[in-house]
């Protein structure tokens, strides 16, 4: 009986089975956005066994969990030990059949751990014993599986005051894979909460050693940051917008706005929507300045739920799509960079599917012709990480733009168990290209170019991209 994560797995077609085989499997990892943490990396963390390892922090398994009517003990819970969360997992797995977790369960167990029989109750125990002997392992340990499949650059994703030491230690030691830091600067932009905006400037002016009392300084302060992060090898910044802020303003009133929050007072929407503008313009002229690549993730609606958020915090399986109108302040955000000869290379993330197209033409508005896709439409991204979303990215791509020019995937993930996303990803892309070869809608004779085009959606694109 033929495995379920077989060697053709979602390969329908000769002609994708050997584009994915014989061209994209054997590409390394480029995971240049993740949100892996860089202790781990830097300290070599091993993990105490499979329970751990995949349930701590992965929000999707915890959503998948609680609506198969699993108790929050089970998901976040303190007291609760890595075998029962493991066990409650266990149960749920089979009911995620059609979801994506169950793909990617059995496409990590097959990867990291050569276990080829499917996960359920009765499976459970031996699949955990076999799985955490194994992680006990120098071979499974954070750097072993960063090794394992092939990972030649990590991105990971930093606040502006973060320290970078442990991306900075791996740098001395001379770990044979990039791990760099992504800057992320969307607390520089939370000023909904004066008291809490506060907070972060103070540590801001402390980490920067500038004096910060009004926005010039807090724009100097960020610079300083901004700098550090490029001397330890930052090459991408990344933010977490809901949607593109454009707002007109003058300096005096973003002078006036800052004082006015930075004080302890509410500001009003149309404050907050002009100080958002600014930070964002500000930003992505230093990265402009660098030569850095700008990313934008919009379009989430975040911790819906106020009780289980004052419970939990954030990042704990609460977010979900919205439906913010962007074309427009989109339009006008890259148009004004372009505008001044500041545009910086820019990837772009929807998380509404009704985006793709938009999304789509708008990057070709702003190809200069000066890098080969200098604005990228992302990978199909959280609830869109799946077969259906990644389909749908590639074909809104493909006929708006060019594919052959996408910089590819990443896992977007806190887990080390994620890189078979990008088997994933590449499996699907092989897919789509290989089952139109045997449609008769492109060329049999041209195999060669579309081996070297999967080659490089699935790593050189983004390599030369990068400058990694």
């Amino acid at each position: 009986m033929k495995s379920f994560i077989h060697d053709d797995f979602l390969l329908q077609s000769d002609a994708a089975k050997e584009l994915y085989h014989n061209h994209s499997k054997k590409q390394p990892i480029i995971d240049y956005h993740c949100h892996l943490i860089p202790e781990y990396i830097a300290k070599d963390h091993q993990f105490d066994n499979l329970g751990q390892i995949w349930l701590e922090g992965d929000h999707y398994k915890w959503r998948a969990m609680r609506t198969n009517g699993i108790d929050e003990k089970y998901c976040t819970g303190k007291d609760t030990s890595d075998w029962e969360k493991y066990e409650k997992w266990v149960e749920t797995v089979p009911y995620t059949m059609r979801n994506p977790l169950y793909h990617w369960t059995h496409l990590e167990l097959k990867r990291a751990f050569g276990v080829d029989e499917l996960l359920n109750p009765s499976s459970g125990k031996r699949i955990y014993d076999i799985c955490t002997e194994q992680l006990r392992t120098k071979e499974f340990s954070a750097r072993g599986l960063m090794k394992k499949f092939n990972v030649k650059v990590v991105c990971t994703t930093d606040d502006p005051v973060d320290s970078l030491e442990h991306h900075i230690s791996l740098k001395n030691e001379g770990f044979e894979i990039k791990v760099l830091p992504t800057w992320r600067p969307d607390k520089a932009m939370a000023v909904e909460n004066p008291a809490e905006y506060r907070k972060y400037v103070e540590k801001l002016s402390e980490v920067s050693g500038v004096s910060i009392s009004n926005f010039a300084d807090l724009l100097q302060a960020l610079q300083v940051r901004h700098d550090f992060f490029a001397s330890v090898g930052c090459k991408l910044s990344d933010h977490g917008i809901e949607e593109f802020y454009a707002e007109d303003y003058t300096q005096a009133e973003i002078e006036a706005i800052f004082n006015k929050v930075y004080g302890g007072q509410e500001l009003s929407q149309e404050e907050i929507l002009k100080f958002k503008s600014a930070m964002l313009y500000e930003g992505a002229v230093m990265d402009w300045e660098k030569g850095w690549t700008q990313q934008f993730h919009y379009g989430a609606i975040r911790n819906n739920n106020s009780r289980l958020f004052r419970q939990l915090g954030a990042d704990t399986g609460f977010d979900s799509i919205g439906d913010f109108t962007v074309a427009k302040t989109m339009s006008k955000f890259l148009n004004s960079l372009d505008n001044n000869d500041k545009l910086a290379k820019t990837i772009i993330y929807n998380l509404n599917p009704r985006d793709n197209d938009l999304i789509a033409t708008m990057i070709g508005n702003f190809q200069d012709g000066s890098v080969a896709g200098k604005i990228q439409f992302g990978s199909g991204w959280w609830f869109l990480d799946q077969k259906t979303g990644m389909e749908a990215q590639l074909n809104s791509l493909s006929n708006l733009g060019l594919l052959s020019r996408f910089v590819g995937m990443l896992t977007d993930s806190r887990s080390f168990l994620s890189y078979p996303r990008h088997e994933y990803f590449r499996r699907i892309l092989c897919n789509l290209i290989g089952n139109d070869v045997e449609k008769g809608l492109l060329p049999k004779s041209e195999m060669k170019f579309l081996g070297e085009m999967v080659e490089n959606i699935s790593y050189f694109n983004a390599k030369k991209f990068f400058n990694f």
